[in-house]
């Protein structure tokens, strides 16, 4: 018994960790949820309980609309799990109308757009043979804002059903993820990077604490390096440099080829007079 305890306390700490409780408010139509709708309401956790507002003025009557995403705009006792309200100022009353409820959620979503119904709102008076309303959210992409710009787009109301509020606002968790740009050399090179300043760190820790090198000796394989640089520096001297690549030797050999005509030597002042 303990162990299941234990077990269910993890599995909730779990879920609770990696926000996959975070918009259980919103209520999808349907008996399970698809993997896409799953994905989609993952997206939509950083807005949760946030409260978007947008005012319309139609003649001399100003109407007030309260957006909360996955969440009640009412959080007492009362509530009627209201996910967008429409509110009216009458004297000095407030008529409140419910537009959607988030027991009634469906979500569509494209590439840079998720589309959030709220259904199972108040029914019209007059309008609509008195079907219940409907609120329609179009969140679309911007990376500049989390959530904002909250505005009233429209309301349809002269069908005969299918009536809905049409509302927008721009948010970055409409926006697709961005993909990784790095190419093929892009990695190698990184790869090659990390591979030398691993060779370098731990052979300059070998040299200094196993072999108790000091100095420019703590360099792994400096024996090696400098003669390499030293090859390097010869081939560039041979390759690159301007000047001539023999000289005249100060030295000359005797051979007969080398030897000049010896001048003609007088001995007559040799001869007796």
């Amino acid at each position: 018994m303990q162990v299941q305890l234990w077990c269910v306390c993890i599995v909730t700490v779990l879920t609770i960790v990696t926000g996959d409780n975070l918009v259980d408010d919103c209520q999808l139509v349907g008996d399970k949820k698809s993997f896409n709708e799953q994905a989609v309401l993952k997206r939509l956790a950083p807005l949760k309980n946030k409260r978007f507002e947008a005012e319309t003025q139609e003649g001399t009557e100003t109407y007030k609309y309260t957006f909360v995403v996955c969440g009640r705009v009412d959080n007492s006792s009362e509530s009627t799990n209201e996910g967008l309200v429409q509110s009216k100022k009458v004297k000095d009353t407030t008529e409140t109308t419910v537009i959607g409820r988030i027991t009634e959620t469906h979500i569509i979503n494209g590439t840079d757009w998720i589309l959030l119904i709220y259904g199972n709102g108040e029914k019209y008076d007059r309008h609509c043979n008195q079907e219940a309303r409907k609120a329609m959210v179009m969140i679309s992409c911007n990376k500049n804002t989390q959530g904002g710009a909250f505005t009233v787009i429209s309301e349809e109301r002269n069908k005969s059903k299918e009536c809905f509020y049409l509302f927008e606002m721009d948010s970055s968790v409409a926006c697709p993820p961005e993909e990784s740009h790095l190419s093929v050399g892009s990695i190698l090179l990184i790869v090659f990077a990390v591979l030398v300043a691993v060779y370098i760190i731990g052979g300059f820790l070998y040299q200094r604490f196993v072999v108790g090198a000091k100095g420019m000796e703590q360099f792994p394989n400096f024996t090696f390096w400098q003669e390499l640089g030293n090859l390097m520096a010869d081939g560039c001297d041979f390759v690159c440099r301007s000047r001539p690549r023999t000289s005249e030797t100060a030295y000359r050999g005797v051979g007969d080829d080398q030897l000049g005509e010896e001048p003609e030597e007088r001995d007559d002042h040799l001869l007796p007079m």
